[in-house]
């Protein structure tokens, strides 16, 4: 049940990021913890991994790679908006808009 609820978790998130313009594949490698690969196709070298689970406190969460917490599992919105920053192509420093 824990494997079916990340995964439907995943695939919510994957939908709220897809609307932001970015893309998503879900990796489901044998033996391993689900994830969410998720690219800026603007800029590929702004890529992470998102996961699922549930916290010590017994809450589901979203997850960086580097297991800080995202946002609540039922925050899809939260989490999509966070990741969307995140992974944002920025101007470089010293650039002039014209």
């Amino acid at each position: 049940m824990t494997a079916e609820k990340n995964l439907a978790r995943l695939e919510e998130l994957a939908r709220a990021l897809a609307d932001r313009g970015l893309r998503t594949r879900l990796m489901t490698p044998p033996g391993r913890v689900p994830s969410l690969h998720v690219v800026n196709p603007a800029a590929a070298s702004l890529a992470e991994d998102v996961y699922a689970g549930r916290a010590e406190d017994g809450l589901w969460w979203f997850w960086w790679s580097w297991a800080e917490q995202i946002a609540l599992g039922e925050d899809t919105d939260g989490a999509a908006a966070m990741i969307s920053r995140v992974l944002a192509a920025r101007d470089p420093v010293g650039a002039k808009a014209s």
